[in-house]
């Protein structure tokens, strides 16, 4: 067993759309078999089906409202603690569920019977949730690993390294910020990315990388960038903004004779955050030395289904001269600071 796997254990984000959905379509699904299989008259299916939503809707959706309120506090918790208080939450609102329905003479029996299906029910549901983590976390360790072989892929490398040679005699300064760059950029690639990242150190990070290649490509490489409405706080997987800056200079810029500047376009509308990034394509006759964009968006969009479900998209758009990738997360603030700063040792 990976001594590293129970760090990746992570309950569901109980706000997360994608996941209320999918526990309320897996609950009406087992009540519609339940009903089925319990059935001995088919006339009597109606009413037998009708009392059963009305136990599951007062049951289900107080549990669902008290998970989601209480979700700040699980993810404080361990995996284990955690399953045990989102059944027991689950518990709660099958018995609030049955209180409702017969207020004046609860019966104890019906009590305890409701609070352990819906035990039984909740154990249930985190298994799956388990097992799709589980079945996507794996694009963790290999975002990880194509983020470090892009930065010692030998192109990128050699030049780098040769940028440096040529300042070390007539700007010294410059040639010690590029190797800081160089070494931050290995620094955090080689960290354990599992966790959300902030926002501004996404960006940092992207300059970081910006700034060796302006060193190599001078003024080929312009980078507009429009942060003004950016949240900094707001949680983003970690090394998502790199790889599509690197894109954009590998396929965009170099290429080109004539490059347009790269536009990167950051905001939140209300509780989303919107990212943009838009580069130069050469002309669609010109010759071409790299190939498509899609094992890095692929990565990406991956990582986002496992962080965000459903609440995320990336999209892209192909024109004759330029090409555009847009990343829509939910704003989910960074309360707290985990290190200090990604470019820390450690």
């Amino acid at each position: 067993m990976n001594p590293n796997s129970a760090e990746t254990d992570l309950l569901p984000d109980f706000r997360n759309m994608g996941v209320v959905l999918r526990i309320l379509v897996v609950m009406h699904l087992a009540l519609f078999i339940y009903t089925l299989i319990g059935l001995q008259n088919w006339l009597a299916w109606p009413q037998h089906f009708v009392d059963s939503v009305l136990w599951l809707e007062f049951s289900l959706l107080p549990a669902m409202l008290l998970l989601g309120l209480a979700n700040p506090l699980l993810t404080r918790l361990s995996y284990s603690r955690g399953v045990v208080a989102t059944c027991a939450l689950a518990a709660l609102g099958g018995t609030f569920g049955r209180l409702l329905i017969t207020p004046q003479a609860p019966d104890w029996d019906l009590l305890l019977a409701d609070a352990i299906v819906m035990i039984v029910a909740a154990s249930t549901l985190l298994s799956y949730f388990h097992l799709r983590q589980r079945a996507l976390s794996p694009r963790l360790s290999e975002a990880r690993l194509q983020a470090l072989q892009a930065r010692i892929r030998p192109h990128f490398l050699f030049n780098s390294l040769n940028a440096v040679l040529s300042l070390i005699r007539y700007e010294p300064v410059k040639a010690e910020q590029v190797l800081e760059d160089l070494a931050d950029l290995f620094r955090v690639v080689m960290k354990d990315n599992r966790q959300l990242s902030r926002l501004d150190r996404e960006v940092e990070l992207a300059k970081r990388y910006l700034n060796i290649e302006m060193v190599r490509l001078g003024g080929r490489l312009k980078v507009q960038w429009n942060t003004e409405n950016m949240p900094g706080d707001a949680a983003v997987p970690p090394l998502m903004l790199q790889p599509l800056v690197e894109n954009a200079v590998y396929h965009g810029v170099e290429p080109a004779l004539n490059p347009a500047p790269i536009q990167v376009n950051i905001f939140r509308f209300r509780d989303q955050i919107h990212l943009d990034v838009k580069n130069p394509l050469p002309p669609p006759d010109a010759v071409r030395e790299h190939g498509g964009n899609g094992m890095a968006l692929e990565n990406i969009r991956e990582r986002l289904l496992l962080h965000f479900d459903a609440e995320a998209t990336l999209t892209t758009q192909a024109a004759s001269d330029y090409y555009q990738v847009h990343i829509v997360v939910p704003y989910r603030e960074i309360t707290h600071d985990d290190a200090a700063s990604p470019f820390s040792g450690g």
